[in-house]
């Protein structure tokens, strides 16, 4: 796994409503080779402006980072690879740019992998100084645009908050966070410790990590809202 910024914290979204951060995917149990696809090139189609009202679903994906060549594209560093969760990136047509409080809606014509980065081109930007004047825009896309996925591959976002429970039923908390380890991405579940509070005088919350592999992870029933482990309460 190779995500970037994965386990990052919220970001505003509109009026009262944070928008969760995008990690990756993740596999379970089988292994497979990601898809070599990712060097082509998507083309996008744009849309009418009578559809930029701002989705509900809309995930923080990446960031534009500087402009690339001189005809408008723009350079993106993406939370995650393409092949791993950042092909979203490369098949939407509708991405949703914001600064501090400005947000604004484009059309992405074209995108494709160059290098580590994601380059795209808008149908708003038509040279190098409207490209350079995007940079630092953090880029959301609605979650119904994302790539569809095998049985077994989660999206990080559809996992966050997720109710964990072992085989024996015990409740060992929600799912907090994912991280990735390098070798695989790992669930950091948090549950209540009873009878206990902090000097704020909140309840401690503890923490359990389960790798998300499938030596431990048997279920994930997201109508259930539930992942059921192969991992004891006291582990």
């Amino acid at each position: 796994m190779t995500a970037r910024d994965s386990g990052g914290a919220g970001r505003a979204k509109g009026e009262g409503r944070a928008a969760a951060s995008f990690g990756a995917f993740v596999r379970k149990p089988v292994e497979r080779d990601p898809a070599a696809s990712a060097e082509a090139q998507v083309p996008a189609v744009a849309e009418p402006a009578e559809s930029a009202v701002c989705p509900d679903d809309v995930v923080e994906v990446g960031a534009i980072v500087d402009a690339y060549g001189l005809k408008g594209w723009v350079k993106v560093a993406a939370h995650a690879d393409a092949g791993r969760g950042g092909d979203a990136l490369l098949s939407a047509k509708r991405w949703w740019l914001q600064k501090g409080a400005e947000r604004r809606a484009v059309r992405a014509l074209r995108a494709k992998v160059h290098s580590d980065h994601i380059v795209a081109q808008f149908a708003e930007t038509a040279d190098r100084d409207e490209a350079l004047a995007l940079r630092g825009y953090r880029i959301s896309i609605s979650r119904g645009e994302f790539p569809a996925l095998e049985a077994d591959e989660f999206y990080w976002i559809d996992l966050i908050g997720l109710a964990v429970v072992n085989e024996a039923g015990v409740a060992l908390g929600t799912v907090a966070d994912m991280i990735d380890n390098g070798a695989h991405s790992v669930m950091r579940v948090e549950y209540p410790v009873d009878g206990k509070s902090g000097k704020d005088g909140k309840p401690l919350v503890g923490e359990r990590l389960i790798p998300f592999v499938g030596v431990y992870v048997k279920t994930v029933d997201q109508a259930a809202k539930q992942i059921t482990v192969s991992w004891e309460a006291d582990y």
